[in-house]
């Protein structure tokens, strides 16, 4: 597929392409330029995406009994009896 750069830099994608890598509005995409003059688009991810990958992660932190604290506490002490 050939397209062109318009006279403001910019580029249609085909909307074959648009449709295999699921582009809407909006989709940022990184560019690069590799050896040989090749040219790297990589597809970033969108806020949500980002945030979807992230729901749940801290989970186990949150799991383990007593507060935070009482565990900075008990870490604290037990580097205190290792160093002696």
């Amino acid at each position: 597929m050939i397209t062109r750069i318009t006279g403001k830099n910019q580029v249609t994608v085909p909307a074959s392409i648009v449709a295999k890598a699921s582009l809407r509005p909006g989709t940022r995409l990184d560019w690069k330029i590799a050896e040989e003059g090749v040219l790297i688009v990589k597809i970033l991810p969108d806020r949500g995406a980002l945030a979807a990958q992230l729901r749940g992660s801290g989970r186990e932190h949150l799991r383990r009994a007593g507060g935070a604290v009482e565990r900075l506490v008990e870490e604290r002490a037990s580097e205190e009896d290792s160093a002696s």
